[in-house]
């Protein structure tokens, strides 16, 4: 890796994944698994639970860095509710290489919301 490579992936979650999510993580609130509960309470139906979106993050960074070995270290901000069968496009780049280390910048977008906003890595640099 070098200051300045791009990194993008693009994935649309499916109409399932909340589901799968719930029972791999134990996060079954049903905001996240039960449509008509989701909409009792305002939203406009199920919303992705915000780890998923955040391993969606990781995942964008740990292609480009190699493999899961990768990734020393991963912040981010929540800054919006993802919905399911729309389009999520990770964006970042390279913005410093020192130390054997790459610093990465990303942010997650979805229908022109950046959902996940100020995601800084440490990876590996090869």
């Amino acid at each position: 890796m070098k200051q300045g490579d791009a990194i993008e992936l693009k994935v649309t979650p499916d109409p399932f994944v909340t589901v799968r999510y719930a029972g791999a993580s134990g996060d079954f609130n049903p905001i996240h698994i039960d449509e008509a509960f989701a909409k009792q309470v305002g939203l406009p139906g199920r919303i992705l639970h915000g780890l998923w979106t955040m391993a969606q993050v990781a995942r964008a960074l740990t292609d480009a860095g190699g493999g899961p070995e990768s990734l020393k270290k991963l912040s981010v901000q929540f800054r919006g509710m993802g919905a399911l069968g729309e389009e999520i496009v990770v964006s970042g780049s390279v913005t410093d290489v020192s130390g054997g280390v790459a610093t990465v910048e990303a942010e997650a977008e979805q229908s022109g919301n950046r959902i996940i906003r100020n995601a800084v890595a440490d990876l590996v640099a090869e």
